[in-house]
């Protein structure tokens, strides 16, 4: 180990942002990763799958990078592990059981054969890397088997704390409190720390408040019982399940990534529900309304979902009818509130009751931490320098007012973005460089991915529409010999004389262009769509997209 190497500290991912969890930790020899999510396309987002990090920095240093450590098994934790691991070489995956056997299986069906090994860890692990000593501690969230990391350094000591609430009634383990004072108590030079419900006084509630609202609901419940939260959100789902058995309901499980979870978690044993309380989606025909307890993906009005296509009357096994009870048992991800307020009215308009998470109905508990469980820990591990991570960037703003609030000098409170970095050198924190860390946009399974170009022509297509310009000319002689057409898609015009004015205007252009010595098809293209789009612009306020066609003889047979 180089005592002299300093340590680096950045986000490819998770900061501004609730999602694609990525933060890096490198020295002078090598470089490990915590975390490697996806963040989930907001409305805004046309054709859009995934957003994942920009994985640049990483791909500059391959050569150092020496494993990824997971802190637990949600997508925007694990769900960018396919698109990393074929950008780069990763050695090695640490992950628990649950999350291990949920990348396995993502991997699987994402058929990727990369030789990557993934070797499962507890609370009880210690991994040494290069100059990085890992260790865990167990923490309560909306899923089993969730870590937080210590990573210890010749330069100092680093904790991260995952996500996590401090649940003292949780469903399954319990946090290991213990030794995160322990961890205060030895030394902690930097804290990164979740932030996601920094704007929220108090406490988060229990797990466990959640089944009394289920419960009633369960008894006034005369038709189906639809329950929609995250396909990973096992601790709820295990309780929804207990309590169908109760009442004698037999659970539908609908939704692709929910079938797959609740599969890998009955395996593995974090949900014990018995077979025979489980029937398949082309059963339930056989049983009254009041018999059945559905659950599905869609929570957050996802239009591709299991929730929208049942709303829509698109899924093939499943139609809401008059009389179901539909629980939107999950809080909106920022940005979402559109689609879920319009999935909502679709259930209604359907002749569905829906309850959503409220004062009336506690059907929904955060998995993370409100102020006090942020101030508990803060207290805990007693840093000398704060990092804010997981979340928006008023979020992390008021996490950094909260650490001040406990005594921290602001000055050791570093809100940061994605990209930027501190460095560790000798217990004592310094900003470092900007690293590129752009979002990225996966369109399918493209591990390329889109760029913001392509987001910001799609956005133009779906409000504007587009107008395209086609004309054949002989490129030798400079003449048209096709005469030039307008056709528009989505573009909303009030007559054919507007249609006509815009031909007149590309017509003028396309001659003023071929009249110059020299002229490039580059240049008549860029002639044609400034003049029509000067013209629609004042003429509409609108700013579609302007695709000028050029047919050339010489190189097109466009006599046929």
């Amino acid at each position: 180990m180089n005592a002299l190497s300093p340590i680096s500290i950045y986000a490819l991912g998770g900061l501004c942002e609730v999602g694609k969890n990525t933060y890096c930790f490198e020295s002078d020899t090598g470089l490990i990763i915590v975390d490697a999510g996806v963040l989930f396309p907001e409305a805004g987002l046309p054709g859009v799958n995934y957003v994942i990090p920009d994985y640049t920095k990483l791909r500059n240093s391959r050569q150092k990078v020496r494993a990824l450590f997971i802190t637990h098994g949600h997508e925007d934790h694990i769900g960018g592990i396919p698109f990393l691991i074929q950008n780069l070489y990763i050695p090695i995956i640490y992950a628990s059981k649950l999350a291990a056997a949920m990348i396995r299986n993502k991997l699987e069906d994402m058929h990727i054969k990369e030789s990557t090994r993934i070797v499962e860890i507890d609370s009880n692990s210690v991994i040494n890397v290069d100059q990085f000593k890992v260790t865990f501690f167990r923490v309560t969230h909306s899923i089993p088997d969730s870590f937080g990391i210590c990573i210890d350094t010749p330069q100092g000591r680093i904790v991260h704390t995952g996500d996590f609430k401090i649940d003292l009634t949780p469903v399954g383990q319990e946090m290991e409190i213990n030794k995160i004072s322990r961890l205060g108590d030895e030394g902690v030079d930097l804290l990164l720390s979740d932030s996601t419900n920094a704007e929220i006084e108090g406490y988060t509630p229990s797990e466990k408040s959640v089944v009394r609202a289920i419960r009633e609901l369960f008894d006034e419940t005369q038709g189906r019982f639809i329950l929609s939260t995250f396909s990973s959100n096992l601790s709820r789902i295990q309780q929804v399940a207990e309590v169908a058995v109760e009442n004698n309901r037999k659970i539908v499980i609908v939704g692709r990534s929910m079938e797959s979870a609740v599969s890998i978690a009955r395996d593995y044993g974090y949900l014990k529900i018995p077979d025979s309380a489980i029937i398949d989606v082309s059963e339930i025909n056989k049983y009254k309304p009041v018999e059945l307890c559905i659950l599905c993906t869609g929570s957050q009005g996802e239009p591709m979902a299991a929730l929208s296509k049942m709303a829509n009357g698109e899924h093939k096994s499943i139609s809401i009818i008059p009389g179901d009870t539909v629980i939107l048992s999950s809080s909106a991800i920022p940005g979402n509130g559109v689609m879920i307020e319009k999935l909502v009215n679709l259930l209604v308009r359907r002749g569905a009751d829906v309850i959503t998470n409220s004062i009336y109905f506690s059907v929904h508990a955060s998995g993370h931490p409100s102020k006090q469980e942020l101030r508990l820990m803060l207290k805990l591990t007693r840093p000398k320098y704060f990092m804010p991570i997981h979340g928006e960037y008023r979020m992390l703003k008021e996490h950094g007012r909260i650490a001040e609030s406990l005594g921290m000098a602001k000055e050791n409170i570093f809100i940061m973005d994605n990209g930027d970095s501190l460095v560790l050198f000798n217990h004592k924190i310094s900003a470092g460089p900007h690293y590129q860390a752009d979002a990225i946009y996966i369109d399918g399974n493209d591990i390329n991915g889109i760029g913001s170009p392509v987001i910001k022509d799609r956005a133009i297509l779906k409000d504007d529409g587009l107008i395209a310009v086609f004309v054949g000319i002989d490129s030798r002689t400079n003449k048209i010999i096709v005469p030039l057409e307008i056709k528009t898609k989505g573009y909303i015009y009030q007559s054919n004389k507007d249609l006509e004015q815009i031909k007149y205007i590309a017509n003028k252009a396309l001659l003023e262009s071929l009249s110059k010595p020299n002229v490039t098809f580059a240049d008549i293209k860029k002639t044609i769509k400034l003049n029509v789009s000067h013209f629609v612009i004042k003429k509409t306020e609108r700013n579609p997209m302007i695709i000028p066609v050029i047919m050339d003889q010489n190189y097109v047979d466009i006599s046929k």
